[in-house]
């Protein structure tokens, strides 16, 4: 199979091409600038910006099928920035794909399209819900999940993967900004950290992108759904980011933050910031939402439609990674 992986500079991105590659598929990666994975030399790497159809043509022809994961993600930027990426860049895609005739797009998502600040406990994916104003990366992803979800057809198969929480080695959006500001004495623990949130190992994420694209076919139960992807064990924030510190060897000391006081203070600078300083703010509204209330699903259903099981418990992973920072402490 020829497959299209959109995004590859990222973590789990370059990891999904890279078993790609390993299992023997033939495999084009779009993304901006060149990507440095395993496997890479084995890879057609087309250069562009998902925006431009043009590229997006070049890097979708002859191909059977796409993973799309290209993203402006985080909480800096315009709404602009983030509506042009990921809506109109997923818009590209999509109508590329149809117009050259791929049979499978798996379309990567993100758990925070239908996160309205309440707590998620044990459920399944719930429909994508586009607020009118709210933080711009969930807001602009819900509007490209369901443009996905409503391409579904019967010549093209659609699911949209919501990986939830992706972390390990050389992950630099969860573990790198943990281990940052622990070294450097800002660590903030909104609430009392007994939330129960689900994550997930990066071998497990991608093992499930490359599972959901083999059950993607057109008229299968999976396409045209959108499912949650976790290790479906669920852990209280305080347990998860005190791992990732031990992994690491940096001190575990939280400035334990008030959810109000936390969202109040998110508000302000969310708008302050992008004027001030440069870079990811410490805190945000949403930040604080997704710090302080629960939000873990029920595995049962997508890894009975995908068949597919993680490999990797949280235990087994917070192993691997204190072995990954012993090994870069050694270099």
């Amino acid at each position: 199979m020829k497959v299209l992986v959109t995004g590859a500079r990222s973590a789990l991105m370059g990891q999904i091409a890279a078993a790609l590659i390993g299992r023997g598929d033939e495999v084009v990666c779009l993304q901006r600038g060149p990507a440095e994975f395993n496997g890479s030399d084995s890879a057609t790497q087309v250069l562009g910006d998902i925006r431009e159809m043009e590229t997006v043509r070049t890097a979708v022809t002859s191909c059977d099928a796409v993973i799309h994961g290209a993203a402006k993600v985080g909480v800096v930027g315009s709404w602009e920035d983030y509506r042009s990426i990921n809506v109109d860049g997923t818009t590209n895609l999509l109508t590329a794909a149809r117009d050259i005739g791929v049979s499978r797009f798996v379309h990567v998502s993100t758990p925070s399209v239908a996160h309205l600040g309440e707590a998620l406990v044990g459920g399944a994916a719930d429909p994508a819900v586009v607020r009118a104003e709210g933080a711009h990366y969930p807001r602009s992803k819900a509007m490209a999940e369901e443009l996905a979800l409503n391409a579904n057809s019967a010549e093209c198969a659609v699911m949209a993967v919501r990986p939830h929480l992706v972390w390990g080695p050389g992950d630099t959006q969860l573990v790198g900004r943990i281990v940052e500001r622990a070294r450097a004495g800002r660590l903030v623990m909104v609430g009392d950290g007994s939330a129960l949130v689900d994550s997930t190992y990066v071998d497990n994420a991608v093992s499930a992108h490359l599972a959901a694209l083999d059950a993607l076919v057109p008229g299968a139960r999976c396409a045209g759904r959108a499912y949650v992807i976790s290790n479906g064990e669920p852990r209280p924030v305080t347990e998860l980011i005190e791992g990732i510190c031990t992994a690491a060897q940096v001190p575990f000391s939280p400035r334990r933050v008030p959810v109000r006081v936390a969202t109040t203070i998110g508000s302000v600078v969310e708008k302050l910031w992008p004027r001030l300083r440069e870079g990811e703010p410490p805190i945000t509204r949403f930040v604080a939402e997704q710090l302080a209330t629960a939000h873990w699903f029920d595995q049962r259903e997508v890894q009975a439609d995908l068949n597919w099981r993680p490999e990797v418990s949280l235990a087994e992973g917070f192993e691997r990674l204190a072995q990954w920072f012993s090994r870069e402490a050694c270099r």
